[in-house]
């Protein structure tokens, strides 16, 4: 009997070993996380993103970007999408973001649909992480599948938001470093920077580039010189210009073929293509698509695993812009 039992004993403490082993509180997470849960999570969201695209497709570049931005501070936690309130100060004010980082609006919409159906389940970080998913395909870019179990922040950092996310005018070392910080390789960064083949940047991030720069085409320049004064303050700071001029609300490759043609929007843009280390990278996404939609969808799955909160880390906020009271 006591041989049972010490065999009985042994037994549950392996399967207890490896049910932790699985469990999300290790920091794995699973395109499968929600099958049981939520299993209707995915439709919800590509509804509601169906529905703002039609409304204005520059939402999935902006909701690709708010992933970035999350990710890249804190990790991926939905620290981004905290409101200031009273004594706590959030990350929507930082440099990079302020009047700048747009999408919250249709992440709440999400939130709210989500949780008709499955209250108190699906973290905002999720949502974030999903929403950049279905931007990116609905817009004719790569499908993935989202690994998911993230929790949210229960804190956001103005200052990690100010000091780590790469500014528009960072060379390339700088760039190699920053992704570096997270992980991220240089050929993450170069993919990555893809996604710069939709949406719209500010006069006040390109206006260095456009009129102090040499790696950058004559005409090109002069075009953008339009809409951008070359004297900050004068008014035309926040007017917007396609990061890629040809096909700018579709997910494709010509963002590199611009760059080839010194035709980058952003000083960061052209930084891949300048007789660097990225030169030979971004020919072969120039001229291969497939290639980029693949290790773009990788490197997306990769910055989705920056610093989780899983398990019992966090919380599931029932508002994403501010913090469960307890």
């Amino acid at each position: 009997m006591a041989s049972f039992r010490t065999w009985h004993c042994l037994l549950a403490t392996s399967c207890l070993f490896l049910l932790l082993l699985a469990s999300p509180a290790h920091g794995q997470l699973s395109p499968s996380f929600y099958a049981t849960s939520c299993p209707t999570l995915g439709l919800i969201v590509r509804t509601t993103m169906i529905k703002a695209l039609l409304a204005e497709r520059r939402m999935g570049a902006s909701l690709v970007r708010l992933f970035f931005h999350d990710c890249f501070v804190q990790g991926c936690d939905g620290s981004i999408l905290l409101d200031d309130v009273g004594s706590f100060v959030g990350e929507k004010g930082a440099g990079p973001n302020v009047n700048s980082v747009r999408g919250f609006d249709v992440i709440d919409q999400i939130k709210t649909n989500v949780e008709l159906i499955c209250p108190g389940v699906v973290s905002c970080a999720d949502i974030v992480a999903l929403a950049a998913r279905f931007g990116t395909f609905l817009l004719g870019g790569p499908s993935w599948a989202v690994p998911l179990g993230r929790r949210d922040s229960t804190t956001a950092s103005l200052t990690l938001a100010n000091s780590d996310l790469p500014s528009p005018a960072s060379g390339l070392a700088t760039l190699v470093t920053a992704f570096g910080n997270k992980g991220l390789s240089p050929g993450d960064l170069t993919a990555l920077s893809g996604a710069h083949t939709i949406g719209f940047s500010q006069c006040q991030n390109f206006r260095g580039h456009i009129y102090n720069d040499t790696d950058i085409d004559a005409a090109f320049a002069a075009l953008r010189q339009r809409s951008c004064p070359a004297a900050p303050g004068t008014g035309g700071d926040t007017n917007l210009a396609a990061l890629d001029v040809q096909t700018q609300l579709v997910f494709d490759n010509a963002y590199y073929r611009n760059l080839l043609a010194k035709r980058g929007l952003l000083h960061s843009d052209q930084e891949l293509f300048n007789g660097g280390s990225q030169d030979a990278l971004v020919r072969q996404y120039s001229s291969n698509p497939a290639l980029f939609a693949s290790d773009f969808a990788a490197a997306m799955i990769k910055m989705g695993n920056i610093s989780p909160l899983t398990g019992t880390a966090g919380q599931i906020r029932a508002n994403c812009r501010v913090v469960n009271s307890s």
